[in-house]
């Protein structure tokens, strides 16, 4: 059953939210799908005990979408994203990207398909604290081959582009909640993905820094037409997105 209201979060104030404007994918024109999942299942056993995570999902997202994945926790929220990312496996059903099927890479071509062509945004930031926010945005370039000199400059100018030029030199314990997860982000869009998936993005950060993180990936997604596939239980992320997909006991109940 489709619904058409979406609710923001009585935390963020007026003002915050009129320095947002809203998304401009997808557009009114038919955009071809970079995602479609078919009857995915996925269960965990744990001794005797079966969970049924996914049960027959199925899921099509369009090119330069902007799309909120929402539900209670357990619902299979993360599993789902990590099954159509191709982080985990799953059990039954097919999973395209770009016309691609996940069935017919090996681990050492899902990995290099990551790399190339998708990043990476976590709740947990997952940056090296030992090193500047350059070196962090670099080191994705670097691992997969990428001379010095050219991935020193896709990382400035990926700082760049989320506002933190002046920060390069900086190592993460130096930078507010905020900048570390803008961090975070140049770090997934430095090798230019066609897809950024996101679990709970702004779940460490406070009302104003979230607004600033997610003004940003709305800013990218408009701008520069990337998809991004967004996990989360905040409404108003949610309400930020293009659309809302509603998961429950593992199977989708509703798109708004």
């Amino acid at each position: 059953m489709s619904q058409t209201t979406k609710t923001s979060s009585p935390d963020l104030t007026v003002d915050a939210m009129e320095t947002v404007e809203p998304p401009a994918f997808p557009p009114d024109g038919f955009k071809p799908p970079i995602v479609v999942a078919k009857q995915i299942h996925k269960t965990f056993r744990n001794g005797e005990i079966e969970v049924h995570a996914l049960r027959g999902v199925d899921l099509t997202i369009g090119t330069g979408e902007m799309v909120a994945i929402m539900g209670p926790s357990g619902c299979g929220k993360t599993t789902l994203l990590n099954a159509l990312s191709g982080l985990d496996s799953f059990d039954d059903g097919e999973v395209t990207i770009e016309g691609t099927s996940l069935a017919d890479m090996n681990d050492r071509k899902r990995t290099e398909y990551r790399a190339e062509r998708m990043g990476f945004v976590f709740q947990s930031f997952n940056l090296l604290p030992v090193i500047s926010a350059v070196e962090n945005v670099e080191m994705p370039l670097l691992v997969s081959g990428v001379r010095p000199a050219q991935a020193r400059k896709r990382a400035l100018d990926s700082l760049e582009s989320v506002g933190l030029a002046d920060r390069a030199t900086h190592r993460p314990m130096q930078l507010s909640g905020g900048q570390i997860q803008r961090v975070t982000i140049a770090r997934a869009l430095v090798n230019q993905p066609a897809l950024v998936w996101a679990d709970e993005p702004t779940g460490n950060l406070d009302v104003g820094s979230s607004t600033e993180v997610l003004s940003l990936m709305q800013r990218l997604n408009r701008e520069q037409g990337q998809t991004f596939v967004i996990v989360t239980h905040d409404p108003q992320v949610a309400a930020l997105c293009g659309r809302i997909v509603r998961m429950e006991d593992g199977e989708i109940a509703a798109h708004e």
